[in-house]
Parts: C-alpha cells; sequence; structure tokens
C-alpha cells in the first residue's frame, strides 16, 4: 500500500494511491469511493487505509461529497457510508480519522495549532465556492491560529484542459484568477488547479504546500475522471487522503 505524506504535517496522514487494495477491473485496487463497486470491496479497502494509518475502519468518517463549501464539525462518530452531505470535516476528537475521496479534485489536509484537523475536497466548483477559506475558518472557531495545509494528489495543469465558461466564472469572482490559466486551442485553456487552490489559502492566511503528482497522467498510481473521460470508459475509482486528531 503507497501513500504520500507531507513534510510539515506532524500528526498521522496520507494521501492514499491506488495500491494495495481488493478491488479489480476499472476500481483496481484500493478504490475508496462507495459511488460504485461492490460494497465489500470498499469496505476492506477503506479497513485497509484506516489499517494503515493505526485506526479502526469505524474510526474513518467521510461526507457525501457534493462540490460545494459545506464543512461539517464532527464531535462523534458515524455509521460508515452514513455521513451528512458537504465537502470538507474538521474535528478536535481525538481518535478519529477524516477521510477525504478523489479522482482528480484536490484533497486538501489541514492541522491547526491547536491539533485541530480537517479535510477538504476541493474541484474547482467547490474552491470557487469558498470550501478552503470555509474549512480554516472552522478551524479558527475551534481556536486555530496559524494552520498548515497540503494539496494533495490531484489533476495538474498539463492535463487538465477546460472550456470558456469555466475561467469566465473564476475570472467573474476574482480577475487575479486569470493567472492559473494558459491558453489552449481555440476556446479552450490549461488550467492550474493546485495552484489557484494555494493561492486560496494564502489570501487566507494559511501556509499551503502542493505534492507534485498529477493523477490524471500517472495510471499505475491513480485514479482518473479526466481519464475516464477521455476513454469513455463507464467507471472509474477513487482514492482516499486521510488525516487522523
Amino acid at each position: 500500500m503507497t501513500r504520500f505524506i507531507a513534510s510539515h504535517l506532524p500528526v498521522r496522514h496520507g494521501f492514499f494511491t491506488r495500491l494495495g487494495g481488493v478491488s479489480s477491473g476499472v476500481y483496481d485496487s484500493l478504490n475508496c469511493g462507495f459511488s460504485s463497486d461492490e460494497p465489500s470491496l470498499v469496505q476492506e479497502n477503506r479497513a485497509r487505509a484506516a489499517s494503515a494509518m493505526g485506526m479502526p475502519r469505524d474510526a474513518l468518517l467521510g461526507v457525501k461529497q457534493i462540490h460545494g463549501p459545506h464543512v461539517v464539525t464532527v464531535t462523534t462518530r458515524w455509521a460508515e457510508g452514513a455521513g451528512p452531505q458537504g465537502d470538507a470535516l474538521v474535528t478536535q476528537q481525538p481518535g478519529l480519522a477524516l477521510g477525504i475521496i478523489t479522482a482528480d479534485c484536490a484533497p486538501v489536509l489541514f492541522l491547526g495549532d491547536n491539533g485541530a484537523v480537517g479535510a477538504a475536497h476541493a474541484g474547482w466548483r467547490g474552491a470557487l465556492a469558498g470550501v478552503l477559506e470555509a474549512t480554516a475558518q472552522a478551524l479558527q472557531a475551534m481556536g486555530a491560529q496559524n494552520i498548515q495545509a497540503t494539496i494533495g494528489p490531484c489533476i495538474h495543469q498539463p492535463s487538465y484542459e477546460v472550456g470558456h465558461e469555466m475561467r469566465a466564472a473564476l475570472i467573474a469572482e476574482a480577475t487575479s484568477s486569470a493567472a492559473f490559466f494558459t491558453n489552449g486551442k481555440l476556446g479552450h485553456f490549461w488550467f492550474d488547479l493546485p495552484g489557484y487552490c494555494a493561492a486560496r489559502l494564502t489570501r487566507a492566511g494559511i501556509t499551503a504546500e502542493i505534492l507534485p503528482h498529477d493523477t490524471c497522467a500517472d495510471e499505475a498510481l491513480f485514479f482518473s475522471y479526466r481519464r475516464k473521460t477521455l476513454r469513455q470508459e463507464a467507471a472509474t475509482g477513487h482514492q482516499i487522503s486521510i488525516i487522523c486528531s
């Protein structure tokens, strides 16, 4: 089982790859998303990820991600797969593992100087809606004054071609967002998602690190929704990123 860690997050955490699970086919092998695949296999994969973090499976909590800005403050465990809707979790409760599922969107893990932790799912829609700033604000409400964040494996600019409408939406919110696009073919652009997320975090006073892994470009290590779409495949798996309190 392979996972990446950030040097400046001194708590148990990991950005997991697709390796080390029991799923097969397009979900090979550590698929941790319940949206498809055989549920019993996903449960085993999630149990393996939790175990790698030194946590029981029932301590691993996730939300029903909807590409929005809502942050769930976790005070107690819930049944696996029964989490509320949202795109980020924060907690100060010890003994919990917060998990985010991605397949090109950015998984962002947070650590406050008071020990509070957070995890956010940031595609372009969620980032534009303010999910990263909302996560930081939720941690600050718990008493964190200095917050560090790491943007994990996600789709990077060389792989992320987008249309005019998306660029216009981001620039309408902040003209400085134009810096995260380069010209592609007529009417299309290449978008720097991790750079955009890092800039939003920096403006919010959060120290941010970007890991260099491009999920779309590295099929051996990562699932990718964009790669699935380009190949016109029916489905793909999702990797998990976890931070423990």
